[in-house]
């Protein structure tokens, strides 16, 4: 992420620098190039046989990249594509760094590409091709939690359907305000940006076009709100990995939250909150863009939501699945609130007690009390053991709570359909 300041781009120094070696093609196979001094050697598997490396690489081929540390990683080839102005075997690749999240995945030229450790294991083609992600919010509720790293809650099908349609991420970097963001996951844009790697959004209507002469004439009419919904799904898909972008934005309502300065509110994150939910959603989707993370919005988002709970009188939770940002994000304001209570309370307190002053789902409540092992199972009921010691520990390994709500200054009342 690189900050912009009139017009200008301060590109900061990502270490790309050249290979030390150039790659020779004879008759069909190249030889490597010498091994670099200072990055990680190429790891040994005696268990595969490699063969000379012909080019161009193809889709499932393992090798290790260079990466923005200077260091060599294990990749995988997840697909390929032709350099414009090269020869037959001019390609970029790009590539998953196995050790590291699919938001880290990038297209990389061949001489960031360690020869030596190629190892091919070429990917069956999918026989069913994909051509859209149509799940109805009836099927997408029925996904239970889970860790998203792995995607466990998706049966082979459905994982197969994610993987293939969102396996590259089409936009590159967009520019909002100030900052230049370099994206994370694919989002499903129109057809027409198919051929953009770089877009320009307007951060007060949200508008996004293929140039910044567009960007910087067109117009912003505040009463489309519902593009405005649209568009804000589709840049926070651009940073959200699991979730399924919905147009039907009717159905929602958007919270979101600014930094304020003489040019005017600048969107720093939100969240959405379906208008009606039948199983006690207090928040569909969460997103801090990436310039104003680790400033405690994230965090300040979570706990509105539950204020805004408690001011309906009832307990919530968020949409399953969460992301992985986003479940370490909810268990650190769980264990938070419920330890913080927990320390102060004097005698004995149930689950439903808590839940009832917190406005925390029971279940959301048991979960985090077992994974910090605060509660045990005791003649057919949970008994919580709060240790001081221990929850002072635990509070310390939660980190800071971030921004406060101050719920005196909040003036809002529970969405009722317009007759």
């Amino acid at each position: 992420m690189v900050s912009i300041e009139n017009g200008a781009i301060a590109v900061a120094a990502n270490g790309h620098a050249a290979a030390a070696g150039k790659t020779i093609a004879t008759e069909g196979v190249a030889l490597p190039p010498a091994s670099q001094s200072n990055g990680a050697q190429p790891e040994t598997d005696p268990s595969r046989k490699r063969k000379m490396t012909s080019l161009p690489l193809e889709v499932g081929t393992r090798v290790n990249c260079r990466w923005r540390d200077g260091k060599y990683h294990p990749v995988k080839v997840i697909e390929r594509r032709k350099l414009p102005s090269g020869g037959a075997n001019d390609y970029e690749y790009y590539v998953h760094y196995t050790e590291f999240n699919r938001r880290l995945d990038e297209w990389v030229k061949l001489e960031q590409l360690d020869l030596n450790s190629v190892e091919t294991d070429v990917d069956e083609k999918v026989e069913d091709k994909v051509t859209s992600l149509k799940m109805t919010r009836h099927q997408k509720r029925k996904i239970d939690e889970t860790h998203v790293e792995g995607h466990e809650e998706l049966d082979a099908a459905s994982l197969r359907e994610h993987e293939e349609f969102t396996k590259v991420k089409n936009i590159a970097t967009i520019e909002l305000g100030r900052y230049e963001i370099e994206t994370w996951y694919f989002s499903p844009f129109p057809p027409e940006y198919n051929d953009c790697t770089k877009l320009f959004f307007c951060e007060f209507c949200l508008n996004f076009m293929k140039r910044k002469e567009q960007l910087q004439r067109h117009m912003v009419d505040g009463k489309k709100n519902k593009v405005y919904g649209q568009n804000l799904c589709y840049l926070a898909k651009l940073f959200l990995d699991h979730k399924t972008l919905y147009y039907d934005v009717d159905l929602f309502l958007f919270y979101v939250l600014c930094e304020c300065d003489d040019r005017g509110c600048h969107m720093v994150g939100y969240f959405s909150k379906e208008k009606h939910s039948e199983e006690s959603y207090n928040l569909a989707c969460i997103l801090t863009l990436p310039p104003y993370q680790r400033k405690g919005y994230g965090k300040f988002l979570i706990a509105f939501s539950y204020e805004l709970s408690k001011k309906e009188g009832k307990v919530g939770t968020p949409e399953r699945p969460l992301s992985d940002l986003g479940l370490l994000s909810y268990r650190g304001y769980w264990t938070r609130v419920l330890l913080d209570i927990l320390k102060k309370h004097k005698g004995n307190i149930s689950i439903k007690e808590l839940s009832d002053m917190t406005a925390i789902k029971a279940e959301d409540i048991l979960s985090t009390l077992q994974s910090l092992e605060l509660i045990q199972y005791r003649k057919g009921q949970h008994v919580i053991c709060a240790d001081p010691k221990v929850l002072d520990r635990h509070l310390k390994a939660a980190g800071r709570g971030g921004l406060e709500v101050d719920v005196s200054k909040l003036i809002w009342t529970p969405y009722k359909e317009q007759s």
